[in-house]
């Protein structure tokens, strides 16, 4: 979850842990939400099987093959080249299911041509992401969802950590965009879980500076006496909204038309078009 405020590369914000530690970021996927409680929530937010996926900033595809079980189709889309290219290959021998290389405010993606456009600790933190959010809802056919996953600040003891490393970082500000954005959310306790202390340690290294990991490395050792499997409770929130459809009332969370940015709205995320004050929690 290290994150560099300023950082620009054009307009995409590097993501420092799987960018630069890919192989360790894999073990994290694992490891995460073992018993698929995001999954279940998600799924009773919007059921997709059958229906046409949108994975934004999909990363080496690691959640792509779970989306082709059942939807008709799957696209994953990624602004890192190398990462699109593994996603590719990950995904090369499902049917219906390919990867594009591009950025959350430019989909190369067809008007209305999704069901559900899902992004998981990726994009979307709040004010900063409108853009992002109106290509969402320009693919999307009426009907259809965003599903936004990301972190729960709040919860201890992940949430204590990434506070830590990001002290401007505001949990209720973040949630009062959503709100006013039309979404709602509900919070999910997830666990992870690490083969041993080795694993869990590689992880959260590339997510937290050199101070923070110290700290939350003991901590879950703390956690985990002895040997063997370690495991660790995380906190996430499921953000969804549904777009309409009938007609859209200009103004409302769902009309694809800019407006003027709000008190809360600065810069932000990966395609941001100038440095942000917001995190890019991966």
């Amino acid at each position: 979850m290290r994150w560099f405020p300023g950082h620009r590369s054009a307009d995409v914000l590097p993501s420092p842990n799987i960018w630069y530690y890919q192989q360790a970021y894999e073990v994290e996927n694992r490891a995460q939400d073992v018993e698929g409680e995001i999954w279940r929530v998600a799924r009773e937010e919007c059921d997709w099987a059958g229906r046409d996926v949108l994975d934004l900033g999909c990363g080496d595809g690691f959640h792509l093959p779970y989306f082709a079980r059942d939807a008709r189709s799957v696209l994953g889309v990624e602004p890192h080249a190398p990462l699109a290219r593994d996603a590719a290959k990950r995904v090369a021998a499902l049917p219906s299911t390919e990867v594009r290389q591009g950025r959350a405010q430019r989909l190369p993606v067809e008007d209305v041509s999704v069901d559900v456009v899902h992004a998981r600790t990726a994009y979307f933190f709040g004010p900063g992401c409108e853009p992002g959010l109106r290509e969402a809802e320009r693919v999307l056919r009426p009907g259809g969802s965003i599903l936004i996953v990301d972190l729960d600040v709040t919860s201890e003891p992940y949430g204590g950590w990434m506070r830590a490393d990001l002290p401007h970082y505001e949990p209720p500000a973040v949630e009062r965009f959503f709100a006013a954005e039309g979404f709602g959310c509900r919070r999910v306790t997830t666990r992870w879980r690490f083969a041993d202390a080795a694993a869990m340690e590689s992880v959260l290294k590339i997510e937290f500076s050199a101070k923070t990991a110290k700290r939350a490395i003991a901590e879950v050792r703390r956690l985990n006496p002895g040997d063997g499997e370690v495991t660790l409770p995380v906190g996430y929130r499921v953000h969804a909204r549904v777009k309409p459809t009938g007609l859209v009332v200009p103004g409302h969370s769902a009309d694809p038309a800019p407006s003027a940015p709000s008190a809360l709205s600065r810069p932000s995320g990966p395609f941001s078009d100038s440095s942000s004050t917001s995190p890019r929690i991966v």
